[in-house]
């Protein structure tokens, strides 16, 4: 399959100098999205905010795809991926987006799916589907929640006790994008957690995106209450200031942290997450007015942006090759064999 994407003399540059000899050979990406437009069933939808993003070029969000772009953005890399749908607003089609992730992650032995779950399901339906996917684990979404506030919900407004306790009988994942304006910074977030590691120590939890903490701040108020449970990890999706990796990897250590992409399509999109004072937003190549007239104007990858901030807070700590290969791969590659062979993660 032919990729959408192309890289040009600014991301070749980026790659060259700065990413090939940072990224190791082997990669296990625990953040992809696989899924089609055709699942998200609002019939407004192609007028609504998420058509431009997600029902015109990444409309089709395949196995193949995913391929294609990881070909052209890491040339020579051999890529599996931990995947699951993508969270579109109600009304989802979830039995939809959940047969096709297993369909397609079903191509890579070595690669593993999540099921897209919101908190109507019983105990008894998530188990059924676990048992006839093959499913490790389960992908809630804020968007989702019980009280109908995705921005200020708790955790399991969205991901009920019910669904835990099934993640926790069977040892499975939980991917979690945390809600309220503080993310893992936010006290009740922070004690959730604790409470919910302790009360179900099964349950594998991957707090994405650094906790949410898209700025060093959120993470560096919370490693202290998380660093010493040991059924929680993070993912580096989409995160683009060095600040926050350095203050995930120093703060929880870097043998919990994992990296994921965001494909698709954030990851394979041209732009980067920026922070500010306690806030993050997308800047994009159409949502600004900057005059660039003075530098290099050309934006790269989302996913370039975030490879850099990786690479520079690594090199500030010095971690070494082991400790590299280990984020990009041998850390998701225990987790992942651990959830199929339902023994603890290896050392």
């Amino acid at each position: 399959m032919l990729s959408p994407i192309k890289l040009n003399a600014v991301d070749r540059r980026i790659w060259e100098e700065e990413l090939d000899e940072f990224v190791p050979q082997r990669v296990f990406d625990v953040h992809t999205h696989i899924y089609r437009w055709a699942f998200y069933s609002d019939p407004n939808k192609n007028g609504g905010p998420y058509h431009e993003l997600l029902g015109t070029n990444w409309a089709d969000a395949t196995w193949d795809l995913a391929n294609a772009c990881d070909a052209v953005l890491m040339p020579g890399r051999e890529v599996h991926r931990l995947s699951f749908p993508f969270p579109f607003p109600h009304p989802c089609d979830f039995a939809a987006s959940n047969e096709f992730i297993a369909a397609e992650v079903a191509s890579d032995p070595q690669s593993a799916a999540l099921m897209l779950v919101h908190p109507g399901m019983t105990a008894d339906h998530v188990e059924e589907q676990v048992e006839r996917h093959g499913f490790l684990g389960f992908k809630p979404y804020r968007f989702y929640a019980t009280s109908g506030d995705a921005v200020n919900c708790g955790i399991t407004e969205f991901m009920p006790e019910h669904q835990i306790e099934v993640a926790h009988r069977r040892g499975l994942i939980i991917m979690m994008h945390l809600s309220k304006k503080d993310a893992i910074g936010d006290r009740q977030n922070i004690d959730d957690m604790v409470r919910l590691c302790e009360k179900y120590p099964n349950a594998k939890w991957i707090l994405a995106h650094c906790a949410r903490s898209y700025s060093a701040w959120a993470i560096e108020r919370a490693a202290k209450y998380l660093r010493d449970l040991p059924n929680v990890w993070y993912d580096t999706s989409s995160v683009c200031e060095s600040d926050a990796m350095d203050a995930l990897y120093s703060g929880v250590g870097s043998e919990r942290v994992m990296y994921g992409s965001d494909d698709i399509p954030v990851g394979v999109l041209r732009g980067k997450y920026i922070a500010f004072g306690f806030a993050w937003a997308y800047l994009s190549e159409s949502n600004h007015s900057l005059n660039l007239s003075h530098c290099e104007g050309q934006m790269t990858f989302t996913r370039y942006e975030q490879l850099r901030a990786m690479h520079r807070a690594a090199r500030r700590l010095g971690m070494t090759r082991q400790q590299n290969e280990a984020l990009f791969h041998d850390t998701a590659v225990k987790l992942i064999d651990s959830v199929r062979s339902g023994q603890p993660v290896r050392a």
